[in-house]
């Protein structure tokens, strides 16, 4: 997989992409990154890529020239076109699924806003919109890491073995999109607050159940809303909603009375 970043702040990238498990992934090359600046499509003597909008207003667009120029040259390098991304607040809502589908591939380009907004007609150049919340950030670069960082760590041997992401908050795989499971390390004890018993038995089967009804329990505490579309047995969808009339008396919190979908 290449990811490519176009930006008026390519230097941001590069510490986080070598860094860690993004670092050791990239070194074995199992993904290879590039960051390019998108001054260097642009003709004046001040490398301008912005400018004052039709109509007024406060702040500055970033110019479609340069952006379209960009696009098209680094998509007609290599032997495939990326898939190109912008961000924007009328993008679709990032999740782990999303994720999933872009880690499939080949190539993805990564273009960054700055200012006040893009022209327009840039984003005539895009494969999809994304957003990664609802909220106003300074520039696209952030979204564009948070984003590759999602992506690379869901790479075959990313995390280290092929494993490491599939009980994870949010994952699509068999746990059925509920949040991960808490989890204990050393001390067994500490000042008086003590790991669950069934977690010391070695008892696997114990395990893997007791990991199953916490993740269950937790997501009805912290993140109801995710319980109407998690895949549960018929008996986990009846404790998940007495688990949420327990944790938010009163709360409008809608859960699903239809079919469960069973393991």
């Amino acid at each position: 997989m290449l990811i490519e970043t176009l930006s008026v702040f390519p230097e941001l990238f590069e510490p986080y992409m070598s860094t860690s498990i993004m670092g050791r992934a990239r070194a074995r090359g199992l993904f290879d990154f590039a960051a390019h600046d998108l001054r260097d499509w642009t003709h004046d003597r001040h490398r301008t890529v912005d400018d004052a909008p039709f109509g007024g207003g406060a702040g500055m667009l970033m110019k479609v020239e340069p952006l379209h120029e960009a696009i098209c040259d680094i998509s007609s390098r290599g032997e495939c076109p990326p898939r190109v991304v912008f961000f924007t607040p009328c993008g679709e809502p990032f999740t782990q699924e999303v994720a999933e589908r872009l880690s499939t591939c080949e190539r993805i380009l990564f273009v960054c806003g700055r200012y006040e907004g893009m022209d327009e007609r840039a984003y005539d150049l895009a494969d999809e919109r994304l957003s990664i919340g609802d909220y106003v950030l300074t520039g696209g670069e952030l979204p564009a890491l948070v984003v590759s960082d999602a992506i690379i760590r869901l790479i075959p041997g990313a995390l280290g073995n092929d494993m490491g992401s599939v009980d994870e908050s949010f994952s699509t795989s068999d746990d059925g999109g509920l949040l991960e499971y808490a989890q204990y390390t050393r001390p067994a004890d500490f000042n008086g607050s003590t790991v669950p018993d069934v977690l010391l038995s070695g008892d696997h089967a114990k395990v893997a159940a007791w990991r199953r009804s916490n993740a269950i329990e937790r997501t009805c505490r912290w993140r109801p809303d995710l319980i109407d579309s998690a895949r549960l047995t018929d008996g986990e969808r009846r404790r998940a909603i007495e688990l949420i009339e327990q944790f938010h008396p009163g709360d409008d919190q809608a859960v699903s009375d239809g079919e469960a979908i069973d393991e």
